[in-house]
């Protein structure tokens, strides 16, 4: 300590010198302008470093010191960590599919492929792990933020005790920014009131670029946001295409780094949306496609020629059987009817060309950072999708996988009016799950099946060409998305820190991989021993070499209804299977092994007592649960002026309810047309607007429907107020979508009324929002107006007064437990037919 005595004895300075471990970190002259500090990381944010030069009374005489800018260790590397979306194992062609992907191929060129690598088989929890280090049920994502329940393995919710991988890093000093997918933000804090802790500039990234949410569509995404702002720049730009401008915004953020602070690393986590449905390519992309005649064999053939593929490129064992083709569940290709043929090759096209779309995109970022001479000190981490290839379009695939979730489903005939359009704006389409099962060869299930490598094994390629000599190699040693994290702390030389912010951290759940990069390690076995899964009911336990597997009791693109066993954690049947001796789970042991079936079930009821996987739940009640947030509880939502991009968490839901909409508006001299309220937009939703001068209200059911009611006169200069009151009808056993009688009141006076016979039953749009005084995102009737259609008069008041409801949990328990026991009339036909 040195003392320096300023102004005489009675005031005394004391400033402390650096200590020697702390000099250790210090690169540059302590004290300069240049000089960097690393930290010791156990504890961030770092304490102030203490001030190393000397003050006394007259500046000539004193010395400055600059703190040292925190910075990780040297030689650090930058940090690419991409992860695309619902893609399955044998999809790109870097694991044996047919689909071109030559960026993942460049990075698994350059380094290492990952063949035993696994996710958790849905979205938000795969990603919540990815980015924590811990099991998704740990970090309160045991499901999709949207179904979402009161239990800590399943709040949407990231502790504070578990923060993530951005916020250690750019604690240590690194530049950090989110491009993509952002489906871990609590529903109900998705809006412009936030708070926005638990977006990705609250938890350590620096810039986000991307949308909120499961989807949205690639053409007009109603869900984008930089930072936390809002944002449209799709309107008055037909072609516009969020793949690639996602990508272009990439490409600059990196490039002004680079050029700014070309010393300081950066941390990119890039999840484009790619390739979740809606599938939307550009048109370009699907031409090229479409003539390479890739699917025009159907899928059983595709998934032989996968599998051969897979063979000679040693991405799966040399033991490996195809399992059969699952006939008593999906149709042989040889089966289907002509018309059936023709749509599912073009939704099979539309597909590919969106994975080879993606990737394209994702190689020009790559293809930026080697301009800028960054490539060989980058880690890249490419992981070929977040789970399985996904079965949410249903047998038949769908034009619009918002009819998914409500139950509804169309054949190929109904959806032939969408064929030439497919892939489109006009479409938020997804493919039939023949194409599901046949890309995620050689696997058995899908996305949403924890319990079956359909669902879970992804393909993952890591290169790093200052670190990595191994070039091309392979690694079949079992990984789990829990282990990026702890991987990159380690190569980079951060520790796992003790405390961020104040609060005590829980130690990560996975283990680095570090240990598989050098090329002699190759053999090596694995050091992640133990690992469980669950997603909605469906678990498994995996356990050196052994794998323990619930039988999922419907498929995943089964009716919201089907019958599910109310005890879920007695009511299923068990699988065993030796992956040594049968990788693809293809001989099931669980008769011969009953001993080793036990010991991994009660190893499940362990792992899941440790990691909040309690109370299990496989219904979809949760899709009416209360959740907390703005529109909580409220009956009454009042607007007095134009706002837009509320999420629907946040805004008054009008699903299976009696509601009543009064707009009290001015229309000035010279007349107004415009939207007043809305939500949702093309593919389901509603409106109440001005059109011609005339008040109209539009329900969109799911892009098949429109009915309309729409005053006769138009309405005269001065002030006005129009009520939409719509009185739900509640018949029968089924707690939802029932329908109802609408009308509409103009000054006082009856306009019109229309009776409905069904009502949208679960979720309009989920990428679009509610808006007033605009519209963003999709019309919801293209023929009456395109967006943004802002109101030209001024609008005084909104105001929304809900009925009872929506449908209560308690009902929805009693139905789904009723359904599982005895046939009562299911929502299989939420709305007509198309005509």
């Amino acid at each position: 300590m040195k003392v320096i005595r300023s102004l005489g004895a009675t005031c005394v300075l004391l400033v402390a010198v650096s200590s020697a471990a702390l000099a250790q970190q210090v690169r540059g002259a302590p004290g300069s302008p240049s000089a960097v500090m690393t930290l010791p990381g156990l504890q961030l944010p770092a304490p102030t470093a203490p001030f190393s030069g000397a003050i006394q009374p007259n500046a000539v005489d004193s010395t400055p010191a600059w703190p040292p800018q925190v910075m990780p260790p040297a030689n650090a590397p930058n940090v690419l960590l991409i992860l695309t979306d619902d893609v399955g194992f044998g999809a790109p062609s870097t694991f044996g599919g047919v689909i071109p992907t030559p960026a993942l191929d460049r990075v698994a060129a350059a380094g290492l492929r990952y063949t035993t690598f696994h996710t958790t088989a849905l979205c938000s929890p795969t990603r919540s792990a990815l980015l924590t280090g811990r099991n998704h049920h740990n970090v309160g994502f045991g499901n999709i933020s949207e179904l979402s329940t009161g239990y800590p393995g399943y709040n949407s919710i990231i502790p504070r005790e578990t923060a993530t991988l951005a916020a250690v890093l750019h604690e240590n000093g690194y530049s950090t920014a989110w491009f993509g997918k952002d489906h871990n933000v609590p529903p109900w804090e998705a809006s412009a009131a936030g708070p926005f802790t638990n977006w990705p500039i609250g938890q350590g990234f620096d810039y986000f670029y991307g949308f909120v949410g499961g989807d949205t569509s690639q053409w007009q995404p109603g869900n984008l946001f930089r930072n936390t702002t809002p944002i449209h720049p799709y309107i008055g730009k037909p072609g516009w295409n969020l793949i690639t401008a996602m990508a272009d915004d990439a490409i600059d953020h990196i490039r002004q780094h680079v050029e700014i602070a070309p010393g300081r690393p950066w941390f990119i986590h890039y999840a484009p949306g790619g390739t979740h449905a809606p599938h939307h390519p550009t048109k370009e992309w699907a031409d090229r496609i479409e003539q390479m005649h890739l699917f025009d064999d159907g899928w059983e053939k595709l998934r032989e020629r996968i599998f051969d593929n897979q063979k000679r490129l040693g991405v799966v064992p040399g033991n490996a059987v195809l399992p059969a083709w699952p006939a008593d569940m999906l149709k042989r290709w040889t089966d289907l009817n002509d018309v059936e043929k023709k749509l599912f090759v073009r939704q099979a096209n539309v597909y590919a060309a969106y994975l080879a779309y993606t990737d394209h995109e994702i190689g020009r970022v790559i293809d930026e950072v080697a301009r800028l001479g960054q490539l060989d000190n980058t880690l890249i981490i490419y992981i070929s999708g977040d789970n399985g290839s996904s079965a949410e379009g249903s047998v038949n695939g769908t034009p619009n996988e918002v009819m998914y979730f409500n139950g509804v489903a169309l054949d190929a005939e109904k959806q032939m009016p969408w064929y030439n359009v497919w892939g489109t704006d006009q479409t938020y389409n997804h493919m039939a799950v023949g194409w599901t099962w046949a890309f995620g060869t050689p696997y058995r299930w899908t996305k949403q099946v924890a319990s079956h490598f359909g669902g879970t094994r992804n393909g993952m390629a890591i290169s790093w060409p200052a670190k990595i000599k191994d070039r091309g190699g392979i690694r079949s040693q079992f990984h789990h998305v829990i282990d990026i994290a702890p991987t990159i702390l380690s190569v980079v030389g951060i520790p796992q820190p003790d405390i961020v912010d104040g609060i005590a951290q829980r130690p990560m759940d996975g283990v680095s991989m570090a240990y598989t990069f050098p090329a002699e390690n190759k053999d090596l076995p694995s050091t992640h021993r133990t690992q469980y899964f669950e997603i909605l009911g469906n678990r498994a336990l995996y356990h050196d070499g052994w794998i323990a597997s619930t039988t999922p009791p419907v498929p995943p693109w089964a009716s919201v209804s089907a019958p599910r066993p109310s005890d879920v954690m007695n009511g299923y049947s068990w699988e065993l299977y030796n992956l040594k001796d049968d990788p693809t789970q293809n001989k099931d042991l669980a008769k011969v092994e009953p001993a080793k079936l036990q010991e991994l079930k009660e190893m499940f009821i362990m792992e899941g007592e440790r990691n909040h996987v309690f109370p299990l739940n496989n219904s979809i009640t949760a899709m009416v649960a209360a959740r907390p947030g703005p529109a909580a509880g409220r009956r009454q939502f009042v607007y007095t002026g134009p706002s837009c991009c509320t999420q629907a968490n946040a805004a008054p839901s009008i699903l299976n309810r009696s509601f009543r909409i009064t707009a009290e508006f001015t229309i000035p001299e010279g007349g107004a047309d415009g939207m007043l309220v809305t939500q949702g937009g093309r593919f389901a939703g509603w409106g109440l607007y001005v059109k011609d001068e005339k008040p109209t209200f539009t329900m969109n059911l799911l892009n098949v429907e429109r009915p309309k009611w729409q005053a006769r006169e138009a309405l005269k200069p001065g002030r006005h107020t129009v009520v939409f009151d719509f009185a739900l009808e509640q018949q029968g056993e089924i707690p939802f979508g029932h329908g109802g009688t609408g009308v509409m009141t103009v000054d006082g006076q009856e306009a019109v009324r229309v009776a409905l016979p069904h009502t949208t039953p679960f979720t309009f749009a989920w990428d679009e929002t509610f808006d007033v005084g605009m519209d963003t995102g999709t019309p919801v009737d293209d023929k009456d107006y395109q967006v943004p259609f802002a109101f030209s008069g001024k609008i005084e008041k909104i105001t929304v007064d809900l009925g009872e409801g929506p449908v209560s949990e308690a009902s929805m328990v009693a139905w789904m437990k009723a359904i599982s026991t005895r046939d009562v009339e299911r929502p299989a036909s939420g709305v007509a037919p198309s005509k």
